[in-house]
């Protein structure tokens, strides 16, 4: 016997219970397979579920839509850091500054090697040092580093700052209005399963084939387990033989 499946998608679930509130439209209580109570009871839900999955989708669009300027903001604030650094390298390499000053941007002595730069926070942290280093070099008397300029870096570091921010902010509205229809998601089950429950208790009396065919009118879901399939597709394609 094919067994009933609950939904397991929001659309499902909408789906489910739209068509329990379709049916309270057009059908007179007295002949609804389920009770007032509960239809009284997805009425006032269900307005509120639709309202959580759409502000879920619009807050996973507009996190979507930004993340594309974001990694182009969060690539070239690496990419001028880095090349900031390896100028200052090449200026040591030539003898034109002390391997000291490389102290001055939170590196070790004779060090040549750029710092990770991969991460999010290493962008955030070494971009501070570096622009902070700098200042500080300057103000001992070093002479300004160009192409790129710290005031070039500097631009392109705050305004990954700003979309990072940004960013989280999105990432922050998305996690909540997840939340939201995760706790919504639950409700809605036990509103469906209880519809359900009623209805099919309402249709005892009929046969089994008329009781699911009756059902599906209100959006339940039958199916069948694989064994059952497969051997209805047996029997199926052996009636087929027969009156070929």
């Amino acid at each position: 016997m094919p067994y009933r499946r609950l939904p397991n998608t929001d659309v499902a679930r909408l789906r489910a219970i739209e068509a329990g509130l379709e049916l309270g439209k057009k059908t007179a209580l007295k002949k609804l397979a389920f009770s007032q109570q509960t239809l009284e009871n997805l009425q006032t839900f269900y307005p509120h579920f639709l309202g959580a999955i759409r502000q879920l989708n619009v807050s996973k669009q507009n996190q979507f839509d930004r993340s594309k300027d974001y990694g182009e903001i969060f690539r070239k604030s690496k990419l001028y850091l880095s090349h900031f650094l390896q100028v200052v390298n090449f200026a040591i390499l030539r003898g034109e500054m002390k391997p000291e000053v490389i102290e001055f941007y939170g590196l070790k002595a004779n060090s040549k090697a750029t710092p990770p730069l991969n991460l999010e926070a290493n962008v955030m942290t070494w971009g501070e040092r570096i622009i902070e280093g700098e200042q500080k070099r300057i103000m001992k008397g070093g002479s300004p580093i160009y192409s790129p300029s710290i005031a070039l870096v500097k631009v392109h570091y705050e305004e990954f700052v700003d979309a990072y921010r940004h960013q989280k902010m999105l990432q922050n509205i998305t996690n909540r209005a997840s939340m939201k229809v995760a706790e919504l998601r639950e409700q809605a089950d036990q509103l469906i399963q209880e519809m359900w429950n009623e209805v099919e208790n309402s249709l005892v009396h009929l046969s089994d084939e008329e009781k699911r065919e009756k059902a599906s009118e209100y959006g339940i879901v039958y199916v069948y387990r694989a064994s059952e399939q497969k051997k209805m597709e047996v029997e199926s394609l052996q009636q087929s033989i027969v009156f070929s």
